[in-house]
């Protein structure tokens, strides 16, 4: 029997909000290249994408559901909520890498539909007042084309979703070598609010949204400007989350 996060996630009706993978044309999985099929088949998502007891402020795997993990007990991240629909492992690796790196924006509507398969998600989604991509930098949309987190945000929740109210004010290095603490420095100043919209955040509910979580610098940096223009709650959804420090 197919359990019920998982029927619901491959239900045929129109779009991620939904549900379901809307109406897709015959195709092969993109995994196990089985015909004919959504572009993840149920087979794949059952083995690869089970959900597992997770810290809710990290969003870490645990062995065992407890209130948080010690890391965050010790040290508290400005997430007051963290969600990820998988780990970064394959398939999930290379799908992402084909998303984000090599012009497959379309996508971003199965991976969205990923997402919203996490527990909670829905809902933390229905409770926000705005939903924001994690910028890029002008040079770095500049070379991708698209912003891969803005297109995951505007199928989560278009009503909601705007990319112009966090901004990014400066490209910064790659972080994949550098320390966490040096990963941190190195966004200091890298995000701020659109100065004439920052009563907008006051008082309300936002969802951090980005494709891949690592060290959670990039979300925590973000989480920490949008806590300081007045946001009420700052809470995370991504794609997939590592088990190690690294670029995000």
């Amino acid at each position: 029997m197919t359990p019920a996060w998982l029927q619901g996630l491959l239900n045929t009706s129109t779009g991620p909000r939904a549900g379901g993978w809307g109406r897709w044309l015959p195709s092969r999985c993109a995994i196990c290249q089985s015909w004919p099929h959504p572009p993840l088949c149920e087979a794949c998502i059952s083995r690869f994408a089970q959900p597992q007891h997770r810290c809710p402020s990290c969003a870490l795997p645990l062995s065992h559901p407890i209130r948080r993990c010690g890391a965050c007990l010790k040290c508290p991240p400005p997430l007051d909520l963290c969600l990820t629909a998988t780990a970064y492992t394959w398939p999930w690796v290379e799908l992402i890498a084909r998303y984000k790196f090599q012009q497959q924006a379309g996508w971003a509507g199965a991976l969205a539909t990923l997402m919203l398969s996490t527990p909670l998600a829905e809902d933390t989604l229905d409770e926000a007042d705005w939903v924001l991509p994690i910028p890029l930098s002008a040079q770095r949309l500049a070379e991708r084309g698209y912003n891969q987190s803005w297109l995951l945000a505007r199928q989560l929740s278009p009503h909601k979703a705007d990319a112009r109210l966090l901004l990014r004010t400066r490209d910064t290095p790659s972080q994949r070598t550098l320390p966490r603490a040096e990963r941190l420095a190195n966004l200091v100043g890298a995000f701020a609010v659109e100065p004439m919209r920052a009563a907008q955040l006051r008082g309300k509910k936002v969802v951090l949204i980005d494709d891949v979580m690592t060290s959670g610098a990039s979300l925590h940096t973000a989480a920490r400007v949008l806590r300081d223009a007045g946001a009420a709650q700052v809470s995370a959804l991504v794609l997939a989350r590592t088990e190690a420090g690294g670029e995000a």
